[in-house]
């Protein structure tokens, strides 16, 4: 790449990020501030992150989960329990306009990188720090991580209230949304400071963020005080909700609207259930979701998947078949997307790279750097700040 790509002309070009964390999480919020533009550093130890080291790899550090997550960013190993290790990353942080980091704040606070000692070095700077909980509550310290927050904020609850077993989601779902949620409040930071020159210490508590995600729907009848039921969203918590087997594989059909299950009906030969008193309103369907997902799933095994997805976007009706993850990468609609992409990296070979989603008219985002070898930019981020390990 040239140095001109290297560079990046994001919608965030110009902006410096400097990442001190592991694993997903923080890692995963300051990939897409660089896959925005943003210049990012991450400062890992001279071992590097934990998950550089997770297989499959061609060379040590260089784990294929990493070369997504830390694509977009230059690497600067520092010891910072080293003579000048917190020196040299105070000195870089001084040069920032974003810190993010999910070392708990004890940790933190022995290495003296508190928010109020990293503030007097930079006072404009947005410092974004997240944790598994609110580090101002008893469980401030406490260990972490996606399966943890899984169960305190009541993701594996819900999963039992439907499976009747208290499995973890497939994916890390806490760390992936939080991530999202770190650059989402980030850019908020951003948009305050240019307004007013101040920056702020931003917290983002992964059993909060995640309660109040599971929450948006679930809050139901509980919302009103005195409740007018349980909590729980009636309609996602019923065990019939799935996907139904067709004639010749598996589909998810969602008739929706009153219109959507009048032609649904009609389809399959009964119209007269659309009157029927459990299922003629949203909420009448809500109440007898059960039953409803019981005689759709029923009635889909009439007609084959091509049948079934020709008349639902005859009507408008959402339907899709179940692909696999490897269907769904490789379809001709991500293909057409961009959303797997096959990269050459300068040390590791061809890999996979995953797209960039959004898309922005005038500054598109995309990689403008592959991952980067462990402590590859050192010397070259240090010049350039004019640290000098003896000064």
């Amino acid at each position: 790449m040239s140095p001109e790509q290297e560079r990046g002309a994001g919608p965030l070009a110009g902006v410096r990020v400097v990442e001190l964390a592991s694993v997903i999480m923080a890692p995963y919020a300051a990939q897409q501030l660089g896959d925005l533009g943003a210049d990012v550093i991450k400062v890992e130890p001279p071992t590097g992150d934990m998950t550089r080291h997770l297989p499959p790899q061609r060379h040590s550090g260089m784990g294929a989960g990493a070369l997504n997550l830390n694509r977009n960013k230059r690497s600067v190993a520092i010891d910072l329990k080293a003579p000048n290790g917190r020196d040299a990353l105070l000195a870089l942080i001084a040069t920032a306009d974003v810190f993010i980091t999910n070392v708990r704040p004890h940790a933190l606070a022995r290495l003296g990188l508190g928010y109020d000692e990293v503030a007097a070095v930079n006072p404009g700077l947005v410092y974004a720090n997240a944790q598994g909980f609110r580090s101002d509550s008893a469980l401030g310290n406490h260990a972490a991580y996606d399966d943890i927050v899984q169960a305190a904020s009541g993701l594996v609850w819900l999963n039992e209230q439907v499976s009747g077993e208290p499995y973890y989601v497939p994916t890390v779902l806490v760390d992936k949304v939080c991530g999202l949620v770190i650059a989402q409040s980030v850019l908020a930071a951003l948009h305050h400071r240019n307004a007013t020159g101040a920056g702020q210490h931003v917290e983002v508590p992964m059993a909060d963020t995640m309660l109040a995600f599971n929450l948006v729907e679930h809050l139901a009848a509980a919302t009103l005080d005195p409740p007018e039921g349980p909590i729980g969203y009636p309609r996602a918590l019923s065990s019939r909700r799935r996907a139904s087997r067709t004639a010749d594989g598996w589909m998810c059909i969602l008739p929706y609207s009153d219109r959507n299950w009048r032609d649904f009906f009609a389809f399959v030969g009964h119209p007269e259930l659309a009157d029927d008193p459990r299922f003629r309103s949203l909420g009448d369907r809500a109440r007898h979701a059960d039953e409803l997902y019981e005689l759709a799933g029923q009635f889909a095994a009439r007609h084959s998947n091509a049948e079934w997805q020709r008349f639902c976007d005859s009507v408008s009706i959402p339907a899709a078949p179940v692909l696999s993850l490897t269907e769904a990468a490789t379809s001709g609609y991500a293909r057409q997307g961009g959303l797997l992409q096959r990269a050459e990296h300068p040390t590791e070979g061809g890999y996979h790279l995953i797209g960039q989603p959004v898309r922005f008219s005038r500054t598109p985002a995309g990689l403008h750097r592959h991952c980067p070898r462990i402590g590859q930019h050192t010397e070259e981020v240090l010049a350039e700040i004019g640290f000098h390990p003896a000064s």
